[in-house]
């Protein structure tokens, strides 16, 4: 992405781009957490039969290191005596001179294929999980161990590779998607793999517009003038999006407020209500356009719940309507539904606030909480399906035995309502007494027993054993929450950036009108025009936010430090000191302790030294006593 000028909007300097697009690979066995792209234009930068080849060899290695079942510490330990130097280094070969930026790819499709193995082999299930956790540390300690970071970046981690399925190559991913798609804690965790999502999340590394398959350095990341950071490209980055769809969640929160707050007796629009359903018409574009190019793959908890807020907003907005065509005279009926529209209004209050919680998640404290929010609703499944036979079981036995008594069935509604008090922990025995008696009461205390001592008690082992194993691992979990919202960003359907409302923009006023007879060529200058006139104050911002963050660049690029490099406070003074000169250095080599071998090893390798000089001195003394021995039978 170049610097910010008018020639470039103007159309006298302009690169072709390529447009991508997402998609789902329906070879996956696991769910993705992300979608793929579709666009014929990117191939794997190595064949895929190649790095197929390497990803078995791989998994062949994987299988002779980890022959059985062990302790999975063994596997993950820092000295580990399975997982060795010489397997990573023979890992590091598996590719050969040619093919070795394939490697941590490969060893992520090793972990996919082991991991699917342990579905289909039940029986040895654990095995293939270790040989699965066993590619994950190895991928770690090459990538951790990789000195080139521009090859660990640009080759290792950001080149798509794909490999041969049923005699046809999968679309082509990178190591840090796969590692997301994956949910390879241990990978995303490493030292290069949050630099790599660190330089994309800033924009510091953005596709090529010539090349989608690769990524580019920006090239302004050290320029400190201001006008070319006044970028409509910079949108692209990631933190950019999240900031403005933050403050758009925030306005959007803000304009629900005003029009809750200030009630229309008449039943008219007023401007904030109309800004309101115009924001959410956005949203509701964006979530078609995004079903659209990504497929029905995409949807998850957090679309389900924005769906269902902008259908209530919908529904209060058509109630309005209705109440507005009714007329002035019939003022009871116009307040019926005026009065309806406001009750759905109100009733989305909750969802309002809860969806903030979707734009701060790269907030380390919210972002765990709604990594163990989301582990917690996955193991509700598990009660939810028992508790829905429960509740079939026990409702038809009380229905029949309402239906037995009056053959009416007019207690439907005081069962149904009986039975819900129960599963909230507020039974109603009262109503039983004399409902089929004594069959009704026994039955109904039965149920309370079932819901309230067994599955609610499963319950909340569910989730205790939910939050215990994302606190113990919540760094990571939070790390990997990062770094899916970050490739979210990155995976982007469109090259023009219009984050909604602004899509309707984008929608009515450039695609409709002009994209199906304007030149590609004028239409993107178009694009660039009114992205910048829209996105002007949050250019700004950012625009002076990258000149400083420049000049930290150009320092740290004179101390010959790495660009994003901080001097933290114990660095200050550390070219003040001689470790080496001042013999601090020899004095701690010779009184820190040997981490990497335990105790008893230690204990007898020095058992083996003496029992070796103690051979030496036999030997000697053997040799002595021989020759004086020689010595007495010659005289």
């Amino acid at each position: 992405m170049g610097g910010f000028n008018w020639k470039r909007l103007l159309g006298w300097d302009r690169r072709p781009q390529h447009h991508s697009h997402r998609e789902r690979s329906i070879r996956e066995s696991t769910r993705r957490l992300l979608p793929l792209h579709r666009d014929h234009s990117i191939e794997s930068a190595i064949p895929a039969p190649e790095v197929t080849k390497v990803a078995l060899r791989l998994r062949y290695l994987i299988q002779e290191c980890v022959p059985c079942e062990l302790d999975e510490h063994q596997i993950t330990q820092p000295h580990s005596k399975v997982i060795t130097h010489k397997v990573i280094e023979a890992a590091k070969e598996a590719g050969g001179s040619e093919n070795k930026s394939c490697v941590v790819y490969c060893l992520l499709v090793a972990k996919h294929w082991f991991r699917r193995q342990a579905l289909c082999e039940l029986w040895d299930a654990d095995l293939h999980q270790l040989r699965a956790t066993a590619c994950e540390v190895i991928a770690k300690q090459i990538i951790e161990t990789e000195e080139d970071m521009i090859y660990l970046l640009h080759s290792v981690l950001l080149k798509r590779y794909s490999i041969v399925v049923d005699g046809e190559p999968t679309p082509p991913v990178n190591a840090v998607e796969k590692a997301v798609d994956l949910h390879a804690l241990r990978v995303i965790g490493s030292s290069g793999y949050q630099k790599c999502l660190s330089y994309l999340w800033k924009g510091w590394l953005v596709q090529d517009e010539d090349d989608p398959a690769s990524f580019v350095d920006y090239k302004d990341r050290d320029n400190t003038s201001f006008w070319p950071h006044l970028d409509p490209d910079r949108m692209r980055a990631p933190v950019y999006q999240n900031a403005f769809l933050l403050l758009t969640s925030v306005a959007y929160l803000a304009l629900y407020t005003g029009a809750i707050n200030t009630i229309n007796p008449t039943g008219d629009l007023d401007f904030v209500e109309i800004l309101l359903y115009i924001f959410t018409l956005g949203f509701i574009f964006d979530e078609l356009t995004k079903l659209y190019k990504a497929g029905y793959h995409i949807l998850g908890f957090w679309n389900a719940f924005n769906n269902t807020l902008y259908s209530l907003m919908m529904v209060s907005l058509a109630l309005r309507f209705v109440a507005l065509s009714r007329s002035p005279d019939d003022v009871k009926e116009r307040e019926k539904f005026n009065s309806l529209s406001y009750n759905f209004l109100a009733f989305t209050a909750p969802l309002f606030w809860g969806r903030l919680l979707l734009y701060l998640d790269c907030f380390r404290f919210f972002g765990a909480m709604l990594v163990v929010l989301k582990v917690m609703m996955k193991e509700s499944i598990i009660f939810f399906a028992l508790l829905i036979v429960v509740i079939v079981g026990f409702l038809q036995a009380f229905i029949g035995m309402d239906y037995a008594d009056d053959m009416a069935g007019e207690d439907t509604i005081f069962i149904l309502q009986a039975m819900a008090n129960a599963i909230m922990q507020s039974p109603d025995f009262s109503g039983f007494e004399r409902f089929s008696p004594p069959f009704g009461i026994i039955l109904y205390y039965l149920f309370t027993f079932v819901v309230m001592v067994v599955l609610l008690n499963v319950l909340i082992a569910l989730y205790n054993s939910a939050y215990e194993d994302i606190y113990e691992n919540s760094d990571d979990e939070y790390l990997a929450l990062f770094a899916q919202r970050t490739l979210q960003f990155v995976r982007a359907p469109d090259e023009n950036v219009f984050i909604a409302p602004f899509n309707l923009i984008e929608i009515f006023l450039l695609i409709i009108p002009f994209e199906w007879w304007l030149p590609k060529k004028q239409y993107e200058q178009l694009n660039d025009i009114v992205m910048s006139i829209i996105y002007s104050p949050l250019l700004f911002c950012a625009a002076i936010y990258e000149v400083r963050v420049a000049r930290e660049v150009r320092r740290n690029r004179k101390r010959g430090e790495e660009d994003e490099d901080t001097v933290e406070e114990w660095e200050q003074m550390m070219d003040q000191v001689d470790f080496e000169g001042e013999g601090w250095a020899k004095k701690v080599g010779d009184s820190k302790a040997n981490v990497e071998d335990d105790v008893a090893v230690l204990e007898i390798r020095e058992l083996r030294s003496e029992v070796n000089e103690l051979k030496q001195l036999l030997a000697k003394l053997d040799k002595s006593l021989s020759q004086k021995t020689t010595g007495d039978s010659l005289l």
